[in-house]
């Protein structure tokens, strides 16, 4: 099932056997393939969309355009996003930093709506077209955005390829603010948010970068890790489950640093502190012996800390029902849109109060996948202020939605 770039690899089992799979795992200097299954195909995006948010955010800060403490307004419309969400009042404003910080760790569709509008002059369409051009410059020539945060749209699209390629670009373009993506949590407002990517905390070397699910996509994740100086991005589409997508995610890694002639190593849980933007990853090394001994001790921990963390939640966490996805993608609502008149290449803001109720929460924000800490929850955000990006100074106004 999976095309292989090195011959010496071991096929991972492909834990995906339905038509929304494909992967992708990439040499990120090179760009080189090292393993490859559908990498061309049109996928659903979902919550990787914020990829490329974040992407044109990270440009606006570079530019001087905006500040990472300039204010961004949250409209009806962004506080009206369905889940993973932060629940923003219409009318209160949140910072720039924020919104990165939110999309970053908890995936939330309200913080992406917003900064999309604030960058996008007010309107989340006219940004969406902004996100579309900028990633046809990049490369990504199958990727279609229609808003900022990944919610069910049958015109959004992308593939395994030009989300490596993405992946790639905001580590090579902006390593000053990539570092968000390894953020392990941030506290805003008095609540603690924890990174919904799990591989920070189980892969030796993962530092980043994100998650999505939505019913259509099933669960997908871009990934990087570095060992011995090698860099690997990768891309999954179409996991049937989040723990399922992150076993096998982290198999073509292996196989993928394998290729490049590094030893895999011992599968346990990587030791990671939280204080800074980007946590250090040390592999435990431990005689053949204590390997299991080990590996079923952690996993006994991580089950305890993610019941703690759940309990903690329970009280302002509303209890979700989950509604079976269909396989294929319904077009019947969408046919209806595309009859709806146009303003140049802007599609009306009306389009959006058609589109139909989401199913899930979209962002892998279930309790069994999402991140647990490996400590207990502190109080205080983890971004020094001296660790924070540097942003250019004397920075263009600011603008309102």
């Amino acid at each position: 099932m999976l095309a292989l770039g090195v011959a010496s690899a071991t096929p991972a089992a492909a834990q995906i056997g339905s038509e929304r799979y494909s992967a992708l795992v990439v040499e990120a200097r090179s760009g080189n393939a090292l393993v490859a299954a559908n990498p061309d195909e049109r996928r659903y995006p979902a919550s990787l969309t914020k990829m490329m948010t974040a992407y044109m955010a990270f440009e606006a800060l570079r530019e001087g355009k905006v500040e990472l403490s300039s204010p961004v307004p949250v409209s009806y419309s962004a506080a009206s996003m369905s889940p993973s969400k932060l629940g923003l009042a219409p009318g209160t404003t949140l910072t720039v930093e924020d919104c990165i910080l939110a999309m970053a760790t908890k995936s939330a569709n309200d913080a992406a709506a917003a900064l999309g509008e604030f960058l996008g002059g007010g309107s989340e369409d006219r940004f969406a077209q902004m996100m579309t051009l900028r990633a046809r410059s990049l490369g990504m020539r199958n990727t279609t955005f229609r808003n900022a945060s990944g919610l069910p749209d049958a015109e959004q699209t992308t593939t395994a390829r030009d989300m490596t390629i993405l992946g790639q670009r905001l580590i090579r373009d902006f390593p000053q603010y990539y570092g968000y993506f390894s953020t392990p949590y941030f506290v805003f407002r008095g609540r603690t948010l924890f990174n919904h990517n799990r591989l920070l905390q189980q892969y030796d070397g993962a530092d980043g970068i994100k998650t999505g699910y939505v019913d259509d996509s099933g669960f997908n994740l871009v990934a990087s890790a570095q060992r011995e100086g090698v860099r690997l991005v990768a891309a999954v589409f179409g996991g049937r489950t989040g723990g399922e997508r992150d076993r096998h995610m982290m198999a073509l890694l292996d196989q993928g640093f394998t290729g490049m002639g590094i030893a895999p190593r011992s599968p346990v849980m990587a030791s990671r502190g939280l204080g800074g933007m980007v946590a250090s990853a040390h592999a435990a090394t431990l005689a053949q012996s204590r390997r299991e001994h080990l590996a079923a001790r952690t996993e006994r921990a991580r089950a305890a800390r993610e019941a703690r963390l759940i309990a903690a939640r329970a009280d302002r966490a509303a209890v979700r029902v989950v509604r079976a996805a269909p396989k294929p993608v319904r077009a019947e609502p969408r046919l209806a849109q595309k009859n709806e008149p146009r303003t140049g290449l802007l599609r009306m803001a009306a389009a959006r109060n058609t589109r139909q109720p989401v199913r899930m929460e979209q962002g892998d924000t279930s309790r069994s996948t999402a991140a647990a800490p490996r400590a207990a929850a502190v109080k205080a955000k983890p971004v020094k202020a001296a660790e924070k990006p540097a942003v250019k100074a004397g920075a263009g106004p600011r603008r309102a939605s």
